[in-house]
């Protein structure tokens, strides 16, 4: 309220009263320290300021996406499935070796615990010869249906 009462007091028109004003910009549409208000020493300190945030802003996002691309690559190598190439490029792009945040790793490494004092079903699975255990399948159903004609004369 005393900005505006300083700047009517001051002879200011109405349309300047909304605070900065328009943006002066040069023809190329690109900001001025003269449209900022600013020296031409802070106008390149802000500008600076304003890059290194973004730097900042891509590393850590940069780092986040490696993060997810790690866990997804955990969970496909723990799964079998295929890894994707494109996890593995994030990885890269970020420096190589991404650790995991602790509560993810912990995570992971809670469920790799659990999995190993329940013996996983997976990995029971593994043990088992597929080809003998269709074999015997096949036998007992052979057997089973053999009983059944002697024991029922319209079979």
């Amino acid at each position: 309220m005393a900005f505006m009462l300083k700047k009517m007091m001051m002879g200011a028109t109405m349309k300047n009263l909304g605070g900065d004003g328009e943006k002066k910009a040069t023809n190329d549409g690109k900001e001025t320290p003269q449209s900022k208000g600013l020296t031409r020493e802070e106008f390149e300190e802000y500008q600076r300021e304003l890059m290194e945030e973004k730097i900042e802003r891509d590393h850590n996002f940069a780092q986040k996406k490696a993060e997810r691309a790690t866990v997804r690559m955990h969970m496909r190598e723990k799964h079998r499935l295929p890894q994707s190439e494109k996890d593995e490029s994030q990885i890269q792009m970020v420096g190589g070796e991404v650790e995991l945040p602790q509560d993810l790793a912990k995570m992971v490494q809670d469920d790799e615990d659990e999995e190993e004092a329940n013996g996983s079903f997976f990995g029971m699975l593994q043990d088992v010869d597929l080809d003998a255990l269709k074999t015997k399948a096949q036998g007992t159903l052979t057997e089973v249906k053999r009983a059944a004609e002697d024991k029922c004369t319209t079979m």
